[in-house]
């Protein structure tokens, strides 16, 4: 997933295994979707919302991620920031070196952004994933609903 382009789910990842993403909202939503993944032995991609490098931070989503692969040791996961078309934001997340960035300004400025998250270790993409499970609608749900949600999206 280096390189621009588009988050795939359906994408390979290594044993030939399909990755699924699911865009998170919270920590709760974040601990479930890993839950579910790690009980079909699937890996997931988790991003963030669109836009969140805006209002959340790259402090905060590392912090989340740091939090749910402890809560959830046995999963297998990456990462996103989404951080839309604000070029402040996917640079401020870049030199937070979270995992991934995403993108979708300017491909001028996608360039220049895509070597310097390359020379920071930071994987980056252009488009925001089409085939993606969003649980904002579950943001009030409980925790079981929401796992529940995210293994029938697995499944």
């Amino acid at each position: 997933m280096t390189g621009s382009g588009v988050i795939a789910s359906g994408a390979k990842q290594s044993h030939g295994l399909e990755v699924a993403v699911i865009i998170i909202h919270s920590l709760g939503q974040a601990v479930a979707a890993l839950t579910a993944a790690a009980r079909s032995g699937r890996p997931v991609v988790l991003t963030s919302a669109p836009d969140a490098g805006d209002y959340v931070g790259p402090g905060w989503f590392k912090a989340l991620v740091d939090a749910a692969r402890e809560a959830v040791p046995y999963a297998r996961c990456s990462t996103f920031l989404d951080c839309g078309d604000n070029i402040g934001a996917a640079l401020a997340a870049i030199r937070a070196e979270v995992e991934g960035v995403v993108f979708t300004g300017r491909s001028d400025v996608a360039h220049r952004l895509a070597d310097i998250a390359r020379q920071h270790g930071v994987r980056f993409e252009t488009e925001r994933p089409p085939d993606a499970l969003d649980l904002a609608v579950d943001f009030f749900a409980s925790q079981e609903d929401v796992e529940r949600r995210c293994a029938e999206f697995l499944g």
